[in-house]
């Protein structure tokens, strides 16, 4: 796609995701407003990622290889490479609340909608940190899974090279025996490429939802981590080499 091309269809995505969002953003109100309805307001959420991904037709793959029981509580945790993949972790089945930075809270409407039905949290602060971890363990005593980024933000100079996991999740998933989901993103970083422009890609995504890794008491952080980070590398190397071949055709 020429550089015209994509800022003419970045435009478009961007005022359908403002527009949509005010349009729903009276849902959220309410169901923010009556404590019992915000499963609901998560609900609508996802409904929200899925017709908005259709709408900008970029459409997402999901290959779902586990088995997810309901009204289980799990761990999912991804690459993050793209501003992209929040959105599209929307595809992510069941009661999720996200963990995402506090600095979201500043954006007019959409901060107050993600504060009050998920989890913001400020890494520069031990008290908002320790916080964070209290609220995302009551979220899962109540049954609703959460969505973490474990390298803690988009930090990586070379994807789909990922960096280096932080311990956070891992230690949440042996202290409350919660089994975690990888989840693999492939191609965001080619849709949506952190290089300053934020300028998209029409290309179809992929989202890989690995099967479940079990902690025991006997596991350790470290073993979760490097299983868990393995998974989604894996994954991100081979589709990363059928993107190169298929390039080349």
């Amino acid at each position: 796609m020429s550089n015209l091309i994509r800022r003419v269809y970045t435009i478009y995505a961007g005022l359908l995701f403002v527009l949509s969002f005010l349009l729903i953003f009276p849902f959220f109100l309410i169901c923010i407003w009556i404590p019992s309805w915000q499963q609901m307001g998560r609900k609508i959420n996802q409904y929200w990622a899925k017709t908005y991904f259709a709408l900008i037709f970029l459409p997402v793959h999901v290959d779902q290889r586990v088995t997810l029981e309901k009204g289980k509580a799990y761990l999912f945790l991804a690459n993050h490479f793209s501003y992209l993949d929040i959105a599209m972790m929307g595809f992510i089945p069941g009661d999720v609340q996200f963990v995402g930075k506090a600095s979201i809270r500043k954006v007019p409407l959409f901060g107050y909608y993600f504060k009050k039905l998920h989890i913001a949290v400020d890494r520069s602060r031990v008290k908002s940190r320790a916080e964070t971890m209290r609220r995302v363990a009551l979220a899962l005593e109540q049954k609703s899974s959460i969505v973490l980024f474990p390298e803690g933000g988009i930090y990586t100079q070379n994807p789909p090279k990922m960096i280096p996991f932080k311990n956070g999740a891992f230690r949440l998933a042996i202290e409350k025996q919660i089994p975690i989901i990888p989840v693999t993103l492939s191609y965001n970083h080619l849709i949506l490429p952190d290089d300053g422009q934020l300028l998209l890609n029409l290309k179809k995504a992929k989202m890989v939802i690995h099967e479940a890794i079990y902690p025991t008491e006997e596991s350790s952080e470290q073993d979760l981590k490097n299983r868990c980070f393995a998974v989604i590398q894996d994954q991100l190397d081979r589709d990363h080499q059928m993107e190169m071949q298929s390039s080349e055709k």
